[in-house]
């Protein structure tokens, strides 16, 4: 997965009628800065609202996935949202002029082209990706349906379909790296049963709905006196049934049903407003299951981040390595006290000082009873702090950081060589005019061995 944050080089659109209201909408994709994540725009509403991409704000999940703040809302919303999971554009604003996404084919990839058509770009700041550290499930027994996340190093969904059906028995998908997204799931179009059809018509639903934007199963046996009112109701010469589907439409994959319920999964869980890292293993999933599931695993991600302890896998490469701190830090041998820095956000930074027997301590210090000075410990969580200022500027080489205060310093445990010190610094308040207050806790094997609240401040060297 990309490590840095990422929107579109230019503005694409694309236009087309709503699958279930009917109406002809304009969907404008717009670059957008750095964490301010994927938003939608009613353009057609007085004072043009913005609605988040929030799982929170889902309102209805019956045929589409629906998302309301105030009285605006937009609905049919999960095949645009996999197609940005799957190029992992994390800041884009979507205009419409209506009150749902275009259904255009059925599928996500007429949206995946107009993207791909104007490129993605990078940004420089860096996705806070979250990594699910344990097994994390949701299950509803009335509708047999289960879905998991399991710890993973990549993003992988796994879907098992199963509808009791002669026509469509049961299926499975997988994705095991995003792209494969393009060729193997965004071309899969959404699909119902004949008899969901003449459901959702008698619900005044699916009023944009085509059999050419839409696979119809037909899962009984059909008069012909059926097929010529469907006919007229499409507004179709004629329609037929072949190999259990309307109107001969040809199925672009064996299983495309069971990958097109996999693209919805893709495009429900990118509400949870976090990239991740997991294994996501669903059976007969659908909106409403997985906007629940969603919810819970936002919730995980909010216990997480309010987690003191900073957690750190050594196996994921660095935000920054040496090299870049260096870059970035005027500190040199022998007061380099970072080694490498392994999470950075706005207002969160987290780091590694690996503590040896060759480390430069002062002269006389317990020479026969080796301690990591509680200064340098200071010193290092100061230092990490320091990457954590310098990173609201976009040319940090040309500053340098200064201490200004310090409050609360306690040492609550020693630090001795072969010990690595896992290092946090986290704003108290926004920066104001380059001048920081920060919390600093360094830890050794989960455990709080040093803490103090932090003032530095950043000046420009040619100041």
């Amino acid at each position: 997965m990309k490590l840095k944050q990422h929107t579109i080089k230019s503005s694409v659109k694309v236009a087309g009628v709503g699958l279930h209201t009917g109406v002809v909408a304009t969907m404008t994709f717009i670059p957008a800065s750095p964490n301010e994540g994927i938003r939608f725009q009613r353009i057609d509403l007085e004072g043009e609202p913005i609605i988040e991409a929030d799982v929170d704000l889902v309102s209805d999940t019956s045929r589409g996935t629906t998302l309301k703040k105030g009285e605006a809302t937009v609905s049919t919303i999960e095949h645009t949202l996999a197609a940005l999971v799957a190029l992992e554009i994390d800041n884009v604003l979507i205009q419409l002029s209506g009150p749902e996404c275009p259904i255009l084919d059925g599928s996500s990839y007429p949206i995946l082209e107009a993207l791909e058509s104007v490129g993605v770009e990078e940004q420089n700041a860096l996705r806070d990706i979250f990594e699910v550290p344990k097994g994390i499930f949701y299950s509803d027994p009335k509708n047999n349906i289960e879905i998991g996340a399991l710890p993973c190093d990549d993003y992988r969904v796994t879907v098992m379909v199963d509808y009791n059906s002669p026509v469509l028995g049961s299926q499975h998908a997988s994705l095991t790296n995003l792209s494969q997204f393009k060729n193997e799931i965004a071309p899969c179009r959404t699909f119902c049963f004949l008899h969901e059809l003449e459901m959702l018509l008698e619900a005044g639903l699916i009023k944009g709905g085509d059999v050419d934007n839409a696979i119809v199963i037909v899962d009984r046996e059909v008069q012909e006196h059926e097929l010529d009112r469907l006919a007229k109701l499409f507004n179709k010469d004629k329609i037929e049934v072949k190999e259990g589907t309307l109107n001969n439409i040809e199925l672009r994959y064996k299983n495309e049903p069971a990958r097109h319920k996999l693209l919805d999964v893709m495009g429900d869980l990118a509400l949870v407003g976090t990239p991740f890292k997991a294994q996501i293993m669903a059976a007969r999933p659908g909106h409403a299951a997985n906007v629940a599931f969603a919810k819970k695993l936002k919730k995980m991600i909010k216990e997480s981040n309010n987690s003191d302890f900073p957690h750190y896998d050594p196996k994921l490469p660095p935000v920054y390595d040496v090299n870049k701190i260096a870059q970035t830090l005027a500190h040199r041998y022998p007061f380099a006290l970072v080694d490498k820095i392994f999470h950075l956000n706005d207002t969160r930074v987290a780091g590694v000082k690996n503590i040896t027997m060759n480390e430069p301590c002062f002269q006389g210090h317990f020479p026969e009873n080796p301690i990591f000075p509680g200064v340098l410990q200071i010193e290092a969580m100061a230092q990490t702090g320091g990457i954590l200022v310098l990173n609201t500027v976009p040319d940090p080489e040309n500053y340098w950081t200064f201490f200004l205060g310090l409050e609360n310093c306690k040492f609550r445990q020693m630090v001795t060589p072969g010990d690595t010190l896992i290092l946090q610094c986290e704003l108290l308040q926004p920066i104001k005019r380059g001048i920081a207050k920060m919390q600093g806790k360094a830890y050794v094997a989960g455990k709080l061995v040093a803490e103090a609240i932090m003032m530095a401040r950043i000046v420009r060297k040619d100041a």
